[in-house]
């Protein structure tokens, strides 16, 4: 039974419908395309030399206009966003990650400061009061002799760079060291209310370091001083005035630089006078601190103006002056560099002091290594 029911049973070719034949035409044709797809006839396939290269001149125009149309895409793409500016690549940003660097949210850190030696003159609850110095043997000019060879503008270039730099900090005195040891200054200095002590060394009459003392319970930083050019020497250099200055710290970003930048805050008043247009500047770049002392100046100047009546004629058209307030920076100086070898806990002490960082050559590993 089951046989003859199956041999009753019509196929499935006569049961199809004409609809399901037009389907099957459409799959082969597909089959067939993506076939053509996966293997494009390349022009080294055909024999005929003239079928050959219309077929690589056409496969060339394809080529060319694809290339067209993903130039043209990129275009509208840059019309539609701004080009990225591109960042040089510098010792500066590709420095070496520092734990200690400052952050903004670091609570540790501003504990540190309303705890540590200059609050209280940054709070200005007491006002600065600088006592400026030479090292020993070399407080007044030497005088000129046949065996000197050195000239007058050198000999006098360590007691100028005292002279500007009174000038420069509002408050300050200058007192002779004498043969008197740095302990007794420090001491001279307490005893009179002084907050910070300054010390010049000189080397052959010419500065080359620096010392900053904080009273009367430290810290002590040692600088070395470089490249120092006075007043007299700078090209259109200005005469400040006696206003206090504003100052701008740059780039103090470690824990190091900051206490730093806070030592050098100590030294000016915390109440600026703006009408004097007074800015001294302590910029760090690679550890280095560059001082710069400039006033702003403002001065108007009159530009001419055509008129824009189109009546009147090209010769009998009448200008018009405007005035325009315009702002630039004249440098008062001095100038120089610090360069930061030792800060030491305290007062100076060179036999029982602590230090807190110390410089040294072996420390200088990479060029994109920094401490302050």
């Amino acid at each position: 039974m089951t046989k003859e029911k199956k041999r009753k049973q019509p196929p499935a070719d006569a049961a199809s419908s004409p609809g399901d034949e037009g389907e099957r035409k459409e799959r082969r044709k597909d089959k067939k395309a993506k076939k053509e797809r996966a293997d494009p006839i390349r022009p080294s396939q055909i024999k005929n030399k003239e079928k050959r290269s219309e077929l690589h001149a056409k496969l060339k125009r394809e080529k060319k206009a694809q290339k067209r149309k993903l130039a043209q895409e990129r275009e509208q793409a840059a019309r539609r966003a701004p080009p990225e500016r591109q960042v040089p690549r510098t010792i500066e940003n590709t420095r070496e990650p520092d734990e200690t660097a400052c952050r903004p949210d670091d609570q540790e850190l501003f504990a540190g400061n309303d705890a540590d030696e200059f609050n209280a003159v940054l709070k200005q609850q007491i006002a600065p009061k600088v006592l400026i110095t030479t090292c020993r043997f070399n407080s007044g000019f030497i005088s000129m002799s046949s065996n000197n060879i050195l000239s007058a503008a050198y000999i006098q270039r360590g007691p100028a760079f005292i002279e500007e730099l009174m000038q420069v900090i509002p408050n300050s005195q200058y007192v002779k060291r004498g043969t008197y040891e740095l302990k007794k200054i420090v001491e001279y200095a307490t005893n009179r209310d002084f907050t910070s002590l300054i010390v010049v060394h000189t080397n052959r009459r010419e500065p080359d370091a620096l010392m900053i003392i904080g009273l009367p319970d430290g810290p002590t930083a040692h600088f070395k001083l470089s490249k120092l050019v006075l007043r007299k020497d700078i090209k259109n250099h200005g005469n400040p005035t006696s206003h206090k200055p504003e100052l701008v710290l740059n780039n103090f970003t470690t824990r190091l630089g900051h206490r730093i930048g806070r030592m050098i805050q100590s030294l000016f008043p915390q109440d600026p006078n703006f009408r004097g247009r007074r800015v001294v500047t302590f910029h760090n770049q690679r550890d280095y601190i560059f001082f710069r002392h400039h006033r702003y100046i403002f001065e108007t100047k009159e530009s001419k103006v055509a008129s824009k009546d189109k009546t009147t004629k090209k010769s009998e058209s009448k200008s018009q002056t405007e005035k325009q307030v315009t702002c630039r920076l004249q440098e008062c100086g001095p100038r120089f560099t610090l360069k930061l070898l030792t800060l030491q806990h305290g007062t100076f002490d060179t036999k029982s002091g602590e230090y807190e960082w110390v410089h040294k050559a072996d420390m200088d590993t990479s060029r994109r290594r920094f401490f302050l």
